[in-house]
């Protein structure tokens, strides 16, 4: 992930997706509990962070998670010890199980040093993504700073059906085509499992693995982003 997220800044990408399977490299969402799998993913972007921002660059790198709480269990855990600067999307309310949030103006979280933002983890309420496109164009938009979403769950935005939520429906016609997925890794399981997995510049594969030898095989590949409906009843059964 850090080698394709290095190529696509170089290419002068500016708004980018790492999507990645947290309970383990065959798993699917879900099969990790809820808050394990968040704490899998924290532990999986310290690390990434570790190799990807240059030491003299950290204190210029803020990682919003999706609530306050979250920053302070990171600091206590994950990023203990660490110069990376640590914000958050929202704030709950009283009225939280309702669906209401503190609104968080997000010209107002960002510092003039602020260089490169992180977000992660933005699908648990559906407020979250709209808040990260409110960060994109309030503060990274004719910057050039550069924005990571790292585990979004962006799949589920792509195929929402807009008349449930037309805000978040919105986000795959305005906000979503400018984003360049650079690392992603999506696993079927079942009689015709397999992966699609992009590793930025390279195409979107469709890949099984062989039952001798444990390799992956590609099945099919192509440069733009298959639906994940494509691939389980399209491309995976026929191959």
């Amino acid at each position: 992930a850090k080698e394709a997220t290095e190529l696509a800044l170089k290419d002068g990408k500016q708004l980018l997706e790492i999507e990645f399977p947290t309970a383990g490299l065959e798993s699917v969402p879900g099969d990790g509990e809820g808050g394990i799998e968040m704490t899998e993913c924290m532990l999986l972007i310290r690390g990434f962070c570790d190799r990807f921002v240059a030491p003299e660059k950290a204190t210029r790198t803020r990682i919003f998670f999706p609530e306050a709480n979250e920053v302070d269990f990171a600091r206590q855990s994950a990023f203990g010890g660490s110069s990376l600067k640590l914000d958050y999307l929202t704030k709950p309310s009283l009225f939280e199980d309702f669906g209401f949030v503190t609104k968080i103006r997000m010209a107002d979280r960002v510092k003039p040093e602020d260089e490169i933002f992180l977000v992660a983890y933005p699908y648990f309420n559906v407020n979250e993504m709209l808040v990260v496109e409110e960060l994109y164009k309030e503060a990274v938009a004719n910057t050039n700073r550069k924005l990571i979403i790292f585990n979004g769950e962006l799949d589920r935005i792509r195929n929402y059906p807009p008349f449930f939520y037309p805000k978040l429906g919105a986000l795959s016609k305005t906000f979503l085509p400018k984003l360049e997925t650079v690392y992603y890794v999506h696993n079927f399981k079942g009689r015709n499992g397999g992966t699609l997995f992009r590793s930025y510049p390279g195409p979107w594969k469709v890949m099984r693995k062989a039952r001798r030898g444990g390799r992956y095989v590609c099945l099919h590949q192509q440069e733009e982003m298959p639906s994940l409906k494509e691939v389980a009843l399209k491309i995976l059964p026929s191959a």
